[in-house]
């Protein structure tokens, strides 16, 4: 790179007064050193090989040839470093991203080398690095120098040949030294084998008597445990101590006893108390029964009685038409009233049928069953949900008279009966009039 200053040849008679001027002086031609680290492109095919072959590794090579897509094949190393030597003669991506990458990798001696500002220290910091054998690093930075010459690349370059030689020789030697080695290695691995299984079986045995010795010690202190507990008894009882324990041991009993018989007296008085309460439970039972017996009678009564009471309650005794329904169905209520239920329906003249909302009958039936009916009477407290909605889609659907009350028992029944033949029913919550809707 530094080439000697070229001076072209003077003109004859160039230097006369005459033709002297400004044009006429000697041309110098000097070709100036990079004011940049150099690139890999512009470095020689002699720089570049080993450049290559010593900076990048065999995986960064795979890697750069599968992502530039390489004519060589991947287990043929060589072929892959000779094509990538051939890559980096021009600048092109491969070589610009050789270039970033080797940068990156050796930034560190690339700095370390800006410090050397003559091709002479550039040198004398190669042969620093490459005696502690820092080479790859170093060879990038020193071949990329900007003050680098041609000279001290070719040094370099002699360099690095002698000790890709050298190693080469060393190979061998290693190789044998190696196999020596292993060899070695074996035999040794042998004898520590053997060693260790000796050892092994001498642990074994301290193993065992050491726990006899442990087994023996334990033994020896709780025998020596035993032993001071014993002396100090004797020691307590020899000097009184024991017999004043035993007396207020048995002060203390005393007063236990005399707490557990108050707490006896205690239970007995709860016992009373807990008798007096099952008595009381046993008259409250039979209260109700009482109650449920008079209930019963009530409601029997009514049923003898219905027939005189409900005409003074319907409306049709106010001058109002009385309808008559010959079917009517009941959907939900409860199950043991049913016979009651329906003995009053047949004191009105209808035909009571029963859908006990999904309980034992299937829902299924239920469009069937309304559909028999000339009207719809349903419990609402004693219903199921899906039995609710069912039979007033049904009823609106069908136009069936649907009268929706609270209460299971005969009393709300025999009213939900009276209001129904006296025209009042409704349809999703909406009030008809019965009387006009048979008008119509």
């Amino acid at each position: 790179m530094n080439a000697p200053f070229l001076l072209t040849q003077p003109k004859s008679g160039m230097f006369t007064a005459e033709n002297l001027n400004e044009t006429d002086f000697p041309h110098f031609v000097v070709e100036l050193k990079p004011a940049k680290r150099s690139k890999i492109w512009q470095l020689k095919e002699a720089n570049r090989c080993p450049l290559i072959g010593t900076c990048l590794s065999v995986d960064d090579l795979l890697r750069f040839a599968k992502r530039y897509h390489f004519k060589a094949l991947s287990n043929d190393a060589f072929l892959l470093h000779v094509e990538m030597v051939n890559y980096m003669a021009t600048r092109n991506p491969i070589s610009e991203a050789v270039q970033k990458h080797l940068d990156a990798r050796y930034q560190l001696f690339i700095a370390r080398f800006e410090s050397a500002k003559t091709d002479a220290e550039v040198l004398n910091l190669w042969k620093q690095c490459f005696t502690h054998g820092e080479i790859a690093g170093a060879l990038w930075a020193a071949l990329t120098h900007k003050e680098v010459s041609d000279e001290t690349r070719g040094k370099i370059y002699a360099d690095i040949h002698m000790h890709a030689h050298q190693m080469g020789a060393g190979q061998a030697a290693d190789a044998r030294r190696l196999i020596q080695l292993e060899k070695d290695h074996a035999e040794m691995k042998i004898a520590m084998e053997q060693q260790k299984q000796k050892h092994e079986r001498t642990e074994a045995k301290l193993r065992q008597r050491l726990q006899g010795c442990l087994a023996e010690v334990q033994h020896l202190h709780r025998v020596e445990k035993n032993l001071t507990v014993l002396q100090a008894r004797l020691a307590t009882i020899e000097s009184g101590k024991t017999m004043t324990e035993m007396g207020q041991r048995l002060m203390k009993l005393t007063i236990d006893n005399e707490q557990l018989q108050t707490t006896v007296r205690q239970l007995d008085q709860l016992k009373q108390s807990l008798q007096l309460a099952c008595n009381k439970i046993a008259s409250l039972i039979r209260d109700r029964e009482i109650l449920t017996e008079e209930r019963d009678t009530l409601k029997a009564r009514l049923l003898t009685v219905t027939t005189h009471d409900v005409p003074d309650e319907l409306p049709h005794s106010c001058g109002e038409p009385q309808i008559q329904h010959d079917c009517v169905i009941c959907v939900g209520g409860r199950i043991a009233l049913l016979p009651q239920y329906r003995s009053l329906a047949e004191q009105l003249g209808i035909h009571l049928i029963h859908h006990d909302g999904g309980q034992q009958d299937a829902l299924s039936r239920l469009p069937e069953m309304i559909s028999r009916a000339d009207a719809v009477i349903c419990p609402t407290d004693c219903v199921s949900h899906a039995a609710y909605y069912q039979l007033k889609r049904l009823c609106k659907r069908n136009g069936k008279p649907c009268l929706l009350f609270r209460g299971t028992g005969v009393s709300s029944f025999a009213t939900a009966l009276a209001k129904l033949t006296s025209g009042k029913a409704s349809i999703n919550s909406v009030d008809l009039d019965l009387s006009e809707k048979i008008t119509e």
